[in-house]
């Protein structure tokens, strides 16, 4: 017979005594301090809704935890965390390096919950770090009413600690010196393991009470004299307020206080409710062919003026929507145009407008609308849609559907020699001042103020750059160059921040162009990015309507002086580096990537990337790079690793807007696995226009 621990007895026997009550409204999915759904330091067997975006700040006692996390699919999240001790050295000052640490964990829910079933979830906490926090975890949670949930699992590695019943799955070897930072494999699911369990009661319809047997004996934190852990039971209460934010105090191990601070996004919905803009005009039909015949009538072809004044009175609707002609073409029955959207951020939803816009401009002879979205002057593919059926299906039920099984997608094909460009669109002058924000960590980075100029000299041939002023940072300066062994290609960033307070960032020259169809080519060259200037080249087979596409890549880079500035001689460093990548669109929002090839610090590997795309522009996800730098010569992380996230202004603020805000957060800073920053690279580029993407996002058609 299994003998528990008195202590987890007894919680066991609280979360029966209080699963009786009245019935309550719905409770949350709530976070514990760790950021991960759960109770207060332990897990649950719940997971938060899909897509859910969450960034948590706890403080427990002497340990700040940092979380950002996501959840990628109904069953499956993951989150970054980066944990800091205070009074590390108290007791050992001889160790003064590990007083903060970042992990990565992963769940899985296996089971969902059902009528008799609890929901059982799967997790590993710090799978691939330096084991100061690895633990494995199977937790099961069963909600009561609408009132209580009650938790119960088995903890392994750190959630092992406490209160153990024995190796389940054999001894838990040591982590070698040499394992650190990868997949600790072998540690899974071995040595002690120990169980857990929790209660969580919903008081009101803001306030809620946790109560947790914690299988976590702190042994590090004991060992170096910065917690006392005299009870393993942890208690406390938490505050909703509205649907995104969440707080909480807590009783933790019978001596501290714990607070902690959520905030949960979704970026399925928009925050405001809706983007700001011009409301989009109705379709403009035409009169019946019998009642009007001469309306019909291609004759108007002919006359001299019928091009430039059909273009100017679309130019006109178009500016209330952000939307440039760059430049259009017709005959009595077809119309093309190429458009630039500067504002809307749906590809979907400026095709719509311009549809729109030309069933009030076009003359009721002209039946075909071939809409060519141009992106950095080129064209990224054909929308063709006949106005018949944008009459037909405006007000139907159900119109986008219908419309878009009526809609083809093509190549672009090469500009008609017949086109009506516009005199005054090229050479174009833009530029923007706006506030600047470079994450290195979570809660950590620097803040400033970012002006960006770009001007276009022709279609695909663009000069740009921006200058980057930092205001503030709390990210330490370093006093001199990294340790590293490698080429320092990455690990000196905290030189370029502390060696230049104002720093050119990025001065370039590019051109991009259409070799043939479905083939699309990018050269850069110039102040690339504020660590390497040099040249970039790069090649990209796309047809519009597949999921595949495969590119290449070319560069040579000399790496630039601290200062910001202009020079080289700080370094007298140049490689050339190059990639050949595979990406793939498995549909509802996820990409896949992979790259192979040679990176800045002269090592060969590959990188694999997946990440989640949503329709109102939110982008979230993960990447990791092994290349022949062994883990030793890479230094902390041991191998290139971390999240992404971009989310788009018009998401949060409700204004019509391209501009995103985003970071990578990685595990460490080594220089092995790095990449040129290239700004306009060509997938990202083009696939807002191609199947993929517009079919994501079609309902905004109408909009």
């Amino acid at each position: 017979m299994l003998h528990l621990p008195r202590h987890l007895t007894a919680a066991l026997a609280l979360c029966t005594t209080l699963c009786a009550g009245p019935v309550m409204a719905e409770m949350t999915k709530s976070l514990n301090l760790n950021g991960a759904t759960g109770l207060i330091d332990m897990p649950s067997g719940e997971m938060q809704d899909d897509a859910a975006f969450s960034f948590s700040i706890a403080n427990a006692g002497p340990m700040t935890r940092a979380t950002i996390a996501f959840q990628f699919s109904e069953r499956l999240s993951a989150s970054f965390r980066f944990h800091t001790w205070r009074d590390w050295n108290e007791l050992a000052p001889a160790d003064p390096e590990k007083y903060s640490d970042r992990s990565f964990d992963i769940r899985y829910q296996v089971l969902e919950e059902g009528r008799y079933l609890p929901s059982l979830t799967i997790g590993m906490i710090d799978f691939s770090g330096e084991g100061l926090l690895s633990s494995e975890y199977v937790a099961a949670t069963k909600s009561f009413g609408d009132r209580v949930k009650v938790t119960a699992g088995l903890g392994w590695g750190r959630l092992g600690s406490n209160g153990g019943i024995g190796q389940l799955f054999g001894a838990r070897p040591p982590l070698a010196e040499s394992d650190k930072d990868k997949p600790n494999i072998d540690q899974w699911f071995r040595g002690e393991a120990a169980p857990f369990a929790g209660v969580e009661v919903k008081l009101t319809d803001r306030w809620t009470f946790k109560g947790e047997y914690s299988s976590d004996a702190y042994v590090l934190e004991e060992s170096r004299g910065i917690v006392d852990r005299n009870s393993p039971f942890n208690f406390g209460f938490e505050y909703q307020k509205g649907p995104n934010t969440r707080y909480g105090i807590y009783s933790l191990y019978g001596s501290e206080v714990g607070l902690v601070f959520h905030m949960i996004l979704d970026p399925k919905n928009r925050s405001t409710g809706g983007v700001m803009g011009a409301a989009p005009v109705p379709v403009k039909a035409r009169p019946s062919r019998a009642s009007d015949p001469d309306a019909y009538d291609g004759g108007w072809v002919t006359q001299s003026d019928a091009g430039p004044l059909l273009r100017k009175n679309l130019a006109k609707r178009l500016a209330v929507d952000g939307i440039t002609i760059e430049n259009m073409a017709f005959t009595a029955k077809t119309v093309e145009v190429r458009i630039r959207s500067g504002r809307i951020d749906a590809g979907a939803q400026a095709i719509g407008r311009v549809a729109r816009a030309l069933s009030h401009v076009m003359p009721a002879s002209v039946e075909t609308f071939e809409i060519v979205p141009v992106v950095n002057g080129l064209g990224a593919s054909k929308v063709t849609i006949k106005r018949s059926d944008l009459e037909a299906l405006e007000y139907a039920a159900d119109n986008a559907t219908l419309l878009r099984s009526r809609v083809l997608f093509g190549d672009s094909g090469p500009v008609p020699d017949y086109a009506l460009g516009t005199e005054d669109l090229y050479p174009k002058f833009r530029w923007s001042l706006k506030p600047g924000l470079r994450m290195a960590e979570p809660l950590k980075g620097d803040f400033g103020a970012r002006l960006s100029a770009s001007y276009d000299m022709q279609p695909g041939l663009v000069f740009s750059g921006s200058v980057y002023g930092r205001i503030y940072g709390n990210v330490p300066g370093a006093t001199g160059p990294s340790s590293s062994v490698l080429p320092h290609v990455r690990s000196d960033g905290g030189l370029y921040s502390t060696n230049s307070e104002i720093a050119l960032e990025r001065l370039t020259m590019a051109w991009f162009a259409r070799p043939a169809p479905n083939l699309y080519s990018r050269v850069s060259f110039g102040y690339l990015e504020r660590m390497h200037a040099g040249v970039s080249g790069e090649l990209l087979w796309k047809p519009v309507e597949s999921s595949l596409a495969l590119g290449a890549e070319l560069n040579y880079s000399k790496q630039r002086n601290t200062d910001g500035m202009f020079g080289f001689d700080e370094y007298d460093y140049d490689v050339v580096t190059g990639h050949i990548s595979a990406y793939y669109d498995f549909g509802n929002g996820y990409l896949g990537q992979v790259d192979v090839g040679r990176y800045l610090a002269g090592d060969v590997g590959a990188t694999i990337s997946f990440d989640r795309v949503f329709v109102n522009g939110w982008r979230v996800g993960a990447f990791a790079t092994l290349t022949d730098v062994s883990a030793s010569d890479f230094g902390e992380g041991s191998f290139d690793k971390g999240i992404r996230f971009s989310v788009p202004l018009s998401w949060a603020l409700g204004n019509e807007s391209k501009s995103t805000f985003g970071a990578a957060l990685r595990s460490g800073g080594g220089d092995g696995g790095a990449r040129l920053e290239v700004d306009g690279r060509l997938y990202d580029s083009i696939r807002d226009y191609h199947g993929g993407a517009l079919d994501s996002e079609w309902a905004r058609v109408w909009r």
